[in-house]
């Protein structure tokens, strides 16, 4: 596994949110994810996709560029370029809004995907977060009265744990059939989610 972070931003609405990469950390702009960063100012390692949202040229960055017809989402390639580096965290952004809304349930299927598979993904939206998580449990940063969902992504997940909420609960079983662990809130700083069997979709509303 190596340190650091891959950051990934795609063609969506993009916000800057945390979006600093550091030295050990790797920058990924999907298709024209690249056009929002040099919005930002900020040069990506790799631009990678079919370029069919980024009308402009590509100057001074390495260029993976794949056909229009193919099997997997430009998110999806580039979840696979940072993985071959070596990479096991990631943050993507520019996922959600934009053009094409199909696009934020693929993120949101990879993520849960990936994370089936050992990867950690948080999805940075300009008003909310998503992270996946798979048999595991996570410690969210939050603010008290912050709104945090939590889905079944698979058909149930199973031990569910639910601590720092309003809503607190042991050995819960949710299923993706029935939202019940919508519009929860954080009660303080940090909350605690977790699950024995099962993949989980956690939404957390950002800070105003």
């Amino acid at each position: 596994m190596r340190e650091g972070r891959c950051f990934i931003v795609g063609a969506g609405d993009l916000c800057a949110r945390g979006l600093r990469p550091g030295p050990m950390d790797m920058l990924i702009a999907a298709d024209g994810g690249y056009a929002g960063l040099q919005r930002l100012g900020l040069h990506p390692d790799l631009v990678i996709g079919d370029m069919d949202s980024f009308q402009g040229k590509v100057m001074g960055v390495p260029l993976l560029r794949f056909p229009v017809r193919k099997d997997d989402t430009d998110l999806s390639l580039a979840v696979k370029a940072g993985k071959s580096q070596g990479y096991r965290r990631f943050v993507v952004y520019g996922a959600s809004g934009g053009v094409r809304e199909d696009h934020f349930l693929a993120a949101l299927q990879l993520m849960a995907g990936q994370n089936q598979q050992g990867l950690h993904i948080r999805l940075v939206a300009p008003s909310f977060d998503v992270y996946a998580l798979h048999n595991a449990s996570l410690l969210i940063p939050t603010q008290a009265e912050m709104t945090v969902s939590v889905f079944s992504h698979s058909v149930q997940s199973l031990g569910v744990t639910l601590k720092g909420l309003q809503y607190e609960a042991e050995n819960l079983r949710l299923q993706s059939g029935f939202p019940l662990g919508i519009s929860n809130q954080a009660k303080g700083s940090r909350a605690l989610i977790g699950v024995k069997k099962g993949t989980l979709l956690i939404w957390v509303q950002s800070a105003i």
